[in-house]
C-alpha cells in the first residue's frame, strides 16, 4: 500500500522507515526529548514495519511496529506533527500497521501499545482497550 493517500490531498502514506533526521525532528516536535537518538539507527533497522506520512514531500507523521515477528507486536514511536493532527493521519497509519500484522503474521497476534491520554480515543477506534492488563515500563539508565 505504499503511496496510499490519507483523506486529504498533499499527503502520502509510505511504507518506509523515517530517516534519522526525520525521526529526531518528529520526536522533538512532540516533546520526546529523553531519547538516546544515537540508538535510533539500530532501533529503526530492527523494526518489523514502518510508515511515514509526507505532506508536500516532508515527513509529518511516523509509526513503527516492533516485536518478535510471530506472536507479539508493539506499536512504537507513533507521532503526528501537531500542525497536521485531526486530518486522519493517525487512523491511516494505524490501519496500515494492523494490515501489516494481518497480512504478514496471521490473525492470532497480540498487538500492544502505550497511549497518551490524548491518543487513547484513536487507539480505541481501532479495537485497543485497557482490558484487565496493567501496562508498566521501566527506563534503564
Amino acid at each position: 500500500m505504499s503511496g496510499h493517500r490519507p483523506h486529504l490531498p498533499d499527503y502520502q502514506l509510505l511504507d518506509r522507515a523515517p530517516t534519522i533526521a526525520e525521526y529526531e525532528r518528529l520526536c522533538r516536535v512532540v516533546g520526546w526529548l529523553t531519547q538516546d537518538f544515537s540508538a535510533a539507527p539500530r532501533a529503526l533497522a530492527a523494526s518489523l514495519a514502518c510508515v511515514v506520512i509526507e505532506h508536500r514531500g516532508r515527513a509529518v507523521a511516523m509509526a513503527r511496529l516492533v516485536g518478535d515477528g510471530a506472536m507479539y507486536f508493539y506499536v512504537q514511536d507513533f507521532v503526528v506533527h501537531p500542525d497536521h493532527r485531526r486530518h486522519g493521519l493517525g487512523d491511516a497509519m494505524m490501519r496500515r500497521l494492523l494490515e501489516h500484522v494481518h497480512g504478514q503474521y496471521g490473525k492470532r497476534a497480540f498487538v500492544g501499545l502505550f497511549a497518551t491520554p490524548d491518543g487513547a480515543a484513536l487507539y480505541e477506534r481501532h479495537g485497543f482497550g485497557a482490558g484487565e492488563l496493567k501496562g508498566m515500563c521501566r527506563l534503564i539508565e
